[in-house]
């Protein structure tokens, strides 16, 4: 288990629970990276004292700093959608119902959207 710190020029710093510091590259954590709050516990797998997979919740909760009103969006596969930015820059496709400045629940493991916060 480690506690997410701080970013320093695309290293994440995480302290375990003896506070020791644990570096990860942003290459490691992949779109994990843009989910990261502060002391947010996530599991680290090591091989040869190195992290090589980070796993966080499986929910993250994020306001929208960016979205279209009323936009059309992508009707593909019957889901009508638009896209969004999140706090952190991560951007995804949302239902047209959701607006700027309302969280929602992502799941970390597919990065897709899963729910409004009311």
């Amino acid at each position: 288990k480690l506690n997410y710190s701080y970013e320093d020029h695309g290293v994440y710093v995480f302290n375990d629970p003896a506070f020791n510091e644990v570096r990860i590259s942003g290459d490691v954590l992949g779109q994990n990276k843009f989910f990261l709050t502060d002391d947010m516990e996530v599991t680290a797998l090591f091989y040869n004292s190195e992290v090589i997979e980070v796993e966080l919740p499986i929910l993250v909760e994020r306001k929208v700093i960016k979205c279209e009103v009323g936009a059309k969006g992508n009707t593909a596969a019957g889901k009508v959608t638009k896209p969004a930015t999140v706090e952190g820059g991560y951007q995804l496709p949302v239902p047209l119902f959701v607006n700027e400045g309302e969280i929602i629940r992502i799941d970390t493991r597919t990065g897709e959207y899963s729910d409004r916060v009311h």
